[in-house]
């Protein structure tokens, strides 16, 4: 295992198009831990930590995101490791 860690922003119609549900579904399906919350920018935020290869999956999900996004833009920046997080959550 890489272990990895991640801040992700993701901006484009991204909010009230079950958005954090999906990136909860696919962080926990690929192994990862962390949380999803919108922002009041209306932008997506994500912490994700697990190993880097599987983030990296994770990624290419989000780039298409659930049916009714619209993904204009995915920042990611790459963090160490922390391992302060054992499960997915979606944050309010």
């Amino acid at each position: 295992m890489n272990p990895a860690s991640a801040t992700i922003k993701i901006s484009g119609r991204v909010q009230g198009v079950g958005f954090r549900y999906f990136c909860y579904r696919r962080g926990a399906a690929c192994g990862l831990a962390g949380w999803v919350r919108n922002d009041p920018d209306g932008a997506v935020s994500i912490l994700v930590e697990g190993d880097r290869a599987d983030i990296e999956k994770y990624l290419e999900e989000l780039k298409a995101g659930p049916p009714a996004a619209v993904v204009a833009d995915v920042d990611v920046n790459w963090r160490e490791f922390s391992g302060q997080h054992s499960s997915f959550e979606i944050l309010m």
